[in-house]
C-alpha cells in the first residue's frame, strides 16, 4: 500500500520563501532552512535538560512518566503529522513543537511560579519568554551569534504560536522580546504561520492525552472512572465493547490512541472548514485572518473543558502533587535568595556574568541559572548549599 500525502496548500510556509535570519548564512546543502533549524534545537543544551524537567510528576518519581522531553518529542510527532496531512510546512511545525518547552524551570508550573514571585521586582519571568531568550541569547554554540539564528518563520512561532501578542509587551517579563523586535521585527500584533499554530494544537493534544495515560498509571483515577468523563469516556466504552476482557493497561492505551485520533481529525476538519470560509490562500492571509486558522470545533473545545476540569480536580491538584509543589517552590525561592545575597556562590561563569551588575541585571543572571536546571540538578544544588554533610 502507498501512502497518500497531500499537495501543499497555497498558504503553507515555503522555506525557499523564508525571510531568512537576523545574522545572514549561506544555506545548508543538506536541508531546508526550517530542517536546519530543527537540527539547531535539538543539539542545544537546553533541549538535553529537557529530559530530567517535570511535566506534571517529578523527573526522578519514576522511569514511565513523561517529561517535558518525552513530552515535546509527542507534541513533535503529533505537530508532523498533523501538518503533513493539512498540507504544510511538516518541518517548520516540528521545529516549532520541539522549541515550545526549552524555557521551563524545573518543577513545571511549580517552579514557573515560584520565580514569577522572585524575580517581581526585577522583570518578572514568563516561560514563553525565557524559550525565546534561549534560542536568541542564552545558548552559546556559534562564534559569530548567540543563541541559535533561527529563522524569521521559527521565532515567529516560538513567541506567538497562541496568537497576536503585542497586547503582552506592556509587561514587564516581555522587555526581551520588545527590544529584539525593534532589532529584528517580528509582526507582533498578527498571527502566526499555520504551522505555528498546528504545534500549539498538538502541544494541547499530547498533554491532555498523556495526562489522562499517565494519571491512570500513577493511580490517581481508572478506567471506571475515566468512562463518564466526556471525549475519553466514549473511546474507553468503545475500546471495551471491541476487546471484552482486554488487559486494562492495552485498554488504558487504546482508548487514549483513539483520543488522539479523534482530537487530529476534528482540527484536520475545523481547519479546512475556516481556511475554506476565510477563502485563505496564502501565509500572508493566515496570518491576517483575524482569529486563528487552526483549531478545535466547539463540540471540542466543550468536551476538552470538561477533561481538564476532570484533571485539575483528579490529578494536578492531588494531595501529594501539592505537596511536591511546595517542596519545589522552597527549594527554588531558597537558591535565589541565597544567589542574591552571595553571587560568589555561583558557579564561576554565572558569577562573572553576575559581576557588576545592578540588583535586577543580578536577578536576570540567577533566574537563568536556575531557570536551566534540571529538577535532578536543582534538587542536589539546594543539598549542597544548605547542608553541611554534603561537600561534593
Amino acid at each position: 500500500m502507498v501512502s497518500f500525502i497531500p499537495p501543499r496548500v497555497p498558504y503553507a510556509e515555503q522555506p525557499a520563501a523564508s525571510r531568512g535570519r537576523k545574522v545572514p548564512e549561506a544555506p545548508s546543502r543538506t536541508r531546508t532552512d526550517f530542517a536546519r533549524d530543527r537540527d539547531r534545537i535539538i543539539h542545544s543544551t537546553a533541549f538535553r535538560r529537557l529530559k530530567e524537567k517535570t511535566q506534571v510528576f517529578v523527573a526522578h518519581e519514576g522511569d514511565h512518566f513523561r517529561t517535558r522531553l518525552t513530552h515535546s518529542l509527542e507534541v513533535a510527532q503529533i505537530a508532523r503529522s498533523l501538518a503533513t496531512a493539512l498540507g504544510l510546512d511538516a518541518d517548520l511545525a516540528e521545529t516549532i513543537a520541539l522549541a515550545h518547552d526549552l524555557g521551563h524551570p524545573p518543577f513545571g508550573h511549580a517552579g514557573e511560579d515560584e520565580l514569577q514571585v522572585q524575580m517581581q521586582g526585577y522583570g518578572g519571568f514568563d516561560h514563553n519568554v525565557q524559550t525565546f531568550r534561549v534560542v536568541t541569547r542564552l545558548e552559546r554554540r556559534y562564534p559569530r551569534f548567540d543563541g541559535l539564528n533561527l529563522t524569521w518563520e521559527t521565532l515567529e512561532g516560538v513567541i506567538k504560536h497562541n496568537g497576536p501578542v503585542v497586547d503582552q509587551l506592556a509587561k514587564p517579563s516581555w522587555s526581551a522580546i520588545s527590544e529584539f523586535d525593534s532589532q529584528y521585527a517580528l509582526r507582533l500584533d498578527t498571527w502566526a504561520s499555520a504551522e505555528a499554530q498546528v504545534a500549539a494544537l498538538s502541544d494541547d493534544i499530547a498533554y491532555n492525552n498523556h495526562d489522562v495515560d499517565d494519571g491512570v498509571l500513577a493511580g490517581l483515577f481508572n478506567l471506571d472512572e475515566l468512562a463518564e468523563v466526556p471525549l475519553i469516556g466514549p473511546h474507553i466504552k468503545a475500546a471495551w465493547a471491541d476487546y471484552p476482557g482486554c488487559d486494562p493497561g492495552i485498554l488504558r492505551l487504546e482508548a487514549v490512541r483513539r483520543m488522539i485520533g479523534a482530537m487530529v481529525d476534528d482540527v484536520m476538519a475545523e481547519t479546512r472548514r475556516r481556511a475554506e470560509a476565510g477563502r485563505v490562500d496564502s501565509p500572508e492571509d493566515v496570518r491576517l485572518l483575524g482569529h486563528a486558522l487552526v483549531s478545535f470545533s466547539r463540540d471540542m473545545v466543550e468536551d476538552l473543558a470538561a477533561l481538564r476540569q476532570f484533571l485539575m480536580d483528579r490529578m494536578y491538584r492531588y494531595w501529594k502533587v501539592n505537596r511536591t509543589r511546595s517542596q519545589a517552590r522552597r527549594i527554588l525561592a531558597e537558591m535565589f535568595q541565597l544567589f542574591m545575597a552571595e553571587p560568589d556562590v555561583l558557579p564561576a561563569e554565572w558569577g562573572a556574568r553576575a559581576l557588576g551588575r545592578d540588583e535586577a541585571g543580578r536577578a536576570r543572571v540567577v533566574c537563568d541559572y536556575i531557570a536551566g536546571m534540571t529538577d535532578r540538578f536543582a534538587i542536589e544544588e539546594h543539598r549542597k548549599l544548605f547542608h553541611l554533610d554534603i561537600w561534593n
